[in-house]
């Protein structure tokens, strides 16, 4: 279990795991070098909003975000936000990410990360079938209406369940040795 998931325990009894969320990642050294903030985040954790503000501290050499703070703004929250809405049977990992810049931004950008209940249902069924599974989550970073896309993020997530998940580690751990 890592620090970060020891202080959501014990902050979740004091003022629930959705604040954590929020003022965890905006304190985090690792969150706040990518220069966006968690702005929302729902109490069943459905629903967090980031909001990544042009500043001199993310502008590139010609005056727009740069890149790395734009994948910075949103590489954690689809594993991380999955991993509390699924709960300790899981495992998940991150397995790889693409990006795709549409333009430059030199604007305020934001994004909202979303699991509806009936994608985490289908992500235990499917997981309860298979064992494990791989799947693809897109967010875009646009403008304050929404309606300017400067960049696509697509990362793709594997989700197991735990014991089965520990057993094939072990396995290959067992065939290694040998």
């Amino acid at each position: 279990m890592s620090i970060y998931q020891k202080l959501g325990q014990i902050a979740t009894k004091w003022g629930g795991k959705h604040l954590f969320f929020k003022y965890g990642f905006n304190l985090s050294p690792m969150y706040r070098r990518s220069t966006a903030r968690v702005t929302h985040v729902e109490k069943d954790l459905k629903s967090i909003r980031v909001k990544l503000p042009i500043s001199y501290k993310n502008r590139n050499y010609v005056n727009s975000i740069f890149g790395g703070s734009m994948f910075s703004a949103v590489d954690p929250f689809p594993m991380t936000q999955l991993i509390s809405l699924l709960g300790d049977n899981y495992v998940v990992w991150d397995k790889s990410a693409k990006i795709a810049f549409k333009r430059p931004a030199y604007e305020n950008l934001s994004t909202t990360f979303t699991y509806t209940d009936e994608e985490i249902e289908n992500i235990k069924t499917q997981v309860a079938k298979q064992n494990e599974i791989e799947f693809k989550r897109t967010n875009a970073l646009t403008n304050k209406t929404g309606d300017i896309i400067f960049c696509e993020v697509e990362k793709t997530l594997y989700v197991a369940d735990k014991a089965f998940f520990k057993a094939k580690r072990k396995a290959r751990e067992k065939q290694k040795r040998s």
